[in-house]
This record gives C-alpha cells, sequence and structure tokens, in this order.
C-alpha cells in the first residue's frame, strides 16, 4: 500500500498598516454576551498572571441591621 504524502502550504497576506480593520470595529459587531465572556476570560487570566489564583473576598462579611 502506497503511502500519501500531504503537502503544506504556507499563506501569508501583506496588508499596509492603514488597511488593517481595527479590533474596535470587530468587538462592535460582536453580540454583548460575547463581548462580556472574552471580557471574563481576560479578567481570569489576568488574576491567574498577577496573582496565582481566583479572586475572592480577603474576610467573611456580614450586614447587620442596626
Amino acid at each position: 500500500m502506497p503511502q500519501q504524502s500531504h503537502k503544506i502550504t504556507i499563506a501569508v497576506t501583506k496588508v499596509k498598516r492603514d488597511a488593517k480593520q481595527s479590533d474596535f470595529a470587530y468587538w462592535q459587531k460582536q453580540p454583548y454576551q460575547a463581548r462580556l465572556a472574552a471580557l471574563e476570560e481576560i479578567r481570569r487570566e489576568y488574576h491567574q498572571w498577577k496573582y496565582g489564583a481566583e479572586p475572592r473576598l480577603q474576610r467573611v462579611y456580614s450586614i447587620v441591621k442596626r
């Protein structure tokens, strides 16, 4: 049985800096649920990188009526 060879091609697109679409335009087209999900993912990654853990309250707080 002969072996099939796969050929990998490299695709490169040159774009002028002025012609590049802005990220703002992309995110404006996304629904708010996708934008919030992306923001939450960025927030989690930041806290994992900065503090090494998921953010939590430092103390247990209770509200007492006076």
